[in-house]
């Protein structure tokens, strides 16, 4: 079934809206706004945990409507409703048309169209019966508890959703799209001579639960959850202070998105208050580093094929051999800066308004051996996993608790250390990578992105990394 029809079913028969009188009345309300469009969303969602031998929760929740948006200038005026209705639809235009009452703007072309999609448009939460679900939970949590007598908790859990959007602009010109999103994720927690510890880990993407019940995939991540805890059994206190930092490929990358990544964003940049405004063309990192936001590889938890404006997802370079190149872009801020949009234009839902958001933002490989990079460092820090952290998107200054961190010791990975965190400053950063390896790789898909209190699931990705000095807190050796 095609995207359009799919929609047209969910949003016009199954509410018995009439299709031509809603495109009447998005194009007559918007009649003199430089932009917007209406919003239709349909989405289903489930979580499932199993936690102490048993199912701890389970919900499931459905969720439909709509959200008007009017642009005129830099104002923009939003109206949204959970009914989806002609007349609910009739006073969000009332309330939108006050933005842009006198204002005389031209609306912008719409974006072009596309007809690849980047992932199936199957409903996860329909192929697998809830049983089913339940059961693999319970094999995942008798397996991690037969792995090793040291494992006090296992907790393991699955999410999925389907959602369904269709966007309607004044000129007619109209775009949708279905997309699925599934979720694992295990934890542990091991003790030891009363120390207790914890590893974590998981996986997912725009696809169906098929590969969860694949040994595997849900077995090596139970593996990879608990080598971490028990890893960390044996950790000794971090060290303090200046030091080279290896970051590890994959995850680390979450360092990358938030220290850098939000400071590429359109809107920050245009209103002055990013650490990059006005940098554009000149060097802001070291010769190498090629950092881009790709939205268009298939079936990751970042992609999309076409943003919530309507925009095609494409491949942005941001920074190209340490020269700034691109910023993220919406219709609404490119339009204010001169550039085209980018397919960032993101929302959490129908009832919040587009921003400039990362999809999967990554920095591409380079020609080193990560051995060779970890043997260059005679005594420093090697961060593989990552946890929380703070960035001001104004300076750039970032602080990030590792979760699992080793000390290099002349060109050898040591000890392994407990409350280690990273401490810098994102740009001044950027020109301290000293060498660049060549294993890249993109996070399993995990992550969720925060802004303006909206959460998107986006992809993060790097090669490992040398960046000397970087500032490390803990505990003085």
């Amino acid at each position: 079934m095609s995207d359009f029809k799919a929609t047209d079913d969910l949003f016009f028969s199954r509410f018995e809206l009439d299709q031509a009188q809603v495109e009447a009345s998005v194009t007559n309300a918007l009649n003199g706004a430089d932009d917007g469009e209406l919003f239709l969303e349909y989405r289903q969602s489930e979580a499932l945990g199993f936690d102490d031998g048993r199912l701890k929760s389970a919900s499931f929740d459905t969720a439909q409507g709509f959200g008007l948006r009017s642009v005129a200038g830099e104002a923009s005026g939003y109206s949204h409703a959970s009914n989806l209705d002609q007349g609910a639809i009739d006073r969000a235009c009332t309330t939108v048309q006050a933005v842009h009452s006198g204002h005389s703007g031209t609306m912008s072309d719409a974006p072009q169209g596309t007809n690849k999609s980047l992932y199936i448009d199957d409903n996860p939460i329909n192929l697998v019966p809830f049983e089913t679900k339940v059961k693999l939970l319970e094999e995942i949590d008798a397996y991690l508890r037969s792995k090793d007598s040291r494992v006090k908790q296992a907790t393991a859990s699955i999410a999925g959703s389907w959602q369904a959007v269709r966007i309607i602009r004044a000129d007619g010109t109209q775009a949708a799209d279905i997309r699925p999103m599934v979720r694992l994720n295990v934890s542990v927690v091991v003790e030891k001579d009363g120390k207790m510890e914890s590893g974590s880990h998981g996986f997912g993407g725009r696809t169906t639960y098929e590969e969860f019940f694949k040994a595997g995939r849900w077995k090596p991540a139970c593996d990879e959850a608990l080598r971490q805890a028990l890893v960390n059994l044996d950790s000794v206190p971090a060290p303090a202070g200046e030091m080279p930092v290896v970051l590890g490929p994959g995850w680390p990358g979450i360092l990358l998105h938030e220290a850098i990544g939000h400071g590429l964003e359109g809107d920050f940049n245009r209103k002055q208050t990013s650490a990059f405004a006005g940098l554009m063309g000149q060097r802001i990192a070291a010769p190498g580093v090629t950092v881009v936001d790709d939205g268009t590889l298939p079936d990751l938890r970042g992609s999309l094929t076409i943003d919530d404006e309507g925009t095609p997802s494409q491949n942005t370079v941001l920074i190209e051999d340490g020269i700034l190149t691109g910023y993220m872009q919406d219709r609404m801020n490119a339009r204010l800066m001169g550039q085209k949009p980018t397919g960032n234009g993101r929302r959490q839902s129908y009832a919040h308004m587009p921003l400039p958001r990362m999809t999967n933002t990554y920095m591409l490989g380079g020609d080193k051996d990560p051995q060779e990079i970890i043997a260059s460092v005679k005594r420093g820090l090697y961060a593989v996993n990552f946890g929380g952290g703070q960035v001001d998107i104004t300076s750039g200054k970032f602080v990030f608790s590792c979760t699992e961190a080793y000390m290099i010791e002349n060109g050898k990975i040591g000890a392994p250390v407990k409350g280690a965190t990273l401490i810098g400053n994102g740009p001044d950063c950027l020109t301290k990578v000293k060498m660049i390896g060549n294993d890249m790789e993109i996070d399993p898909g995990v992550g969720t992105c925060g802004k303006g209190g909206q959460g998107v699931p986006v992809g993060v990705g790097q090669p490992t990394l040398l960046i000397d000095p970087i500032t490390v807190g803990g505990t003085d050796m």
